[in-house]
């Protein structure tokens, strides 16, 4: 018997995911729960498991490919589960349900236009109709190029790259996470007038407090970072700065300020940048941001971040100190309108009643979006962050 293995819902509201890789070959034996594909959805990546037993006959689509939701990704020959390994499997990732003997499949999600949350997300930002465009994706799917375009002066063509030396150059397919990560900094260029104001900041006292918590932070099942401190320092700051805790809704034409503080923090991993969000950050103590930064970082790495825990964000860190930059110009992570850089610690000698001294010097930036913020403004916003980082006991005595 062939059985038909379907996508099974990724999340509320997707539709649809880009296949990243099998993890299975035509001919290999499967058990339920396997997982047998990675698919990944507005920045997640979700394992799909197949819920019954077989061999592997056919794989339906190419790493690379979108598959919309209850498309038969692949078929099993001589499959066989009860009718109870099937209930059981629904308590996986991704719910399936029995249909009848010989095919899985999900309910069907409705939808009128064929296009991922993130592009129906940049088609309301933008003020675009989705409804009026002609997808050029798969199967007639709406992309971030065609919302693009539409707000483009004229609909440019995609420069093409002429090889003058093509047997010394490899070819590969832009895909899964870092085409994720081009579509979403190229959408944020184009809308996003970006500026950056830089500055050193002396965190001699700031470096000699996180060494007084490493012991503590120990103890406690963790380790201190410098990230959790700025974390606090930076939402004391917005706090005196609503702006740089807002959104523009374009469509509306109407500023939202937010009224809760949930910091991103940009992670490097194997597959490419993630941004994990801690979520009321200003209702917890450094030392559970602490923890929870360790905790979303790990599973960044793994791949195993959900997606509710890369959205809503209001600002973010991106610390590129970590690994040894002096300065930079970070793009803010849209909707968001400002991003804070953070850089490396080093000694700085300087001159103190009359003699030669050494202060821990650190490097800090802030990018903002000029349609809000103005050049004045992110001075003073990093004025007074620099208040706060210089003087941590004082910062401490006004945390909650």
């Amino acid at each position: 018997m062939t059985t038909d293995i379907k996508l099974p819902e990724l999340g509320e509201g997707v539709t649809e995911g880009e296949l990243i890789k099998w993890t299975v070959k035509v001919g290999e034996t499967v058990k339920p729960d396997q997982t047998v594909a990675e698919i990944m959805t507005d920045k997640a990546t979700v394992e799909v498991p197949t819920p019954v037993a077989g061999t592997v006959k056919e794989l339906k689509f190419k790493p690379g490919q979108i598959i919309k939701v209850e498309s038969v990704i692949l078929t099993l020959n001589g499959a066989s589960a009860t009718l109870s390994n099937v209930a059981a499997s629904t308590t996986a990732t991704a719910p399936l349900i029995a249909a009848s003997a010989n095919i899985i499949h999900p309910p069907v999600a409705s939808s009128n236009v064929l296009a991922t949350p993130a592009t129906r997300r940049l088609a309301r930002e933008t003020g675009v109709d989705i409804n009026e465009l002609s997808g050029s994706g798969l199967a007639g799917r709406v992309t971030r190029e065609d919302v693009l375009s539409v707000n483009l002066p004229t609909n440019l063509p995609k420069p093409v790259y002429n090889s003058t030396n093509a047997q010394a150059e490899e070819r590969v397919d832009l895909l899964g996470i870092r085409k994720k990560i081009a579509q979403n900094l190229q959408m944020s260029k184009s809308i996003i007038p970006h500026f950056t104001l830089m500055d050193e900041a002396d965190v001699t006292q700031l470096v000699s407090m996180r060494e007084s918590l490493k012991d503590f932070a120990e103890k406690n099942g963790t380790k201190i970072t410098y990230l959790p401190i700025i974390m606090k320092a930076l939402i004391a700051t917005i706090k005196e700065f609503p702006q740089f805790n807002a959104s523009i809704d374009d469509v509306a034409s109407q500023i939202i300020y937010k009224k809760y503080f949930n910091i991103g923090f940009a992670a490097d991993t194997p597959n490419g940048l993630v941004v994990p969000v801690i979520k009321n950050a200003d209702q917890k103590t450094i030392l559970e941001i602490s923890k929870e930064i360790v905790d979303l970082s790990a599973r960044a790495r793994d791949g195993k971040l959900k997606i509710d825990e890369m959205k809503g964000g209001c600002i973010t860190i991106t610390n590129i100190g970590s690994v040894g930059g002096t300065y930079a110009t970070p793009i803010i992570n849209h909707p968001e309108v400002a991003i804070l850089g953070m850089y490396k610690i080093q000694d700085k000698p300087i001159l103190k009643n009359g003699t030669i001294a050494f202060i821990k010097a650190m490097n800090y930036t802030i990018t903002a979006d000029h349609r809000l913020i103005d050049g004045a403004v992110a001075a003073y916003f990093l004025k007074s962050f620099f208040n706060k980082i210089q003087n941590p006991a004082v910062l401490m005595m006004g945390l909650a």
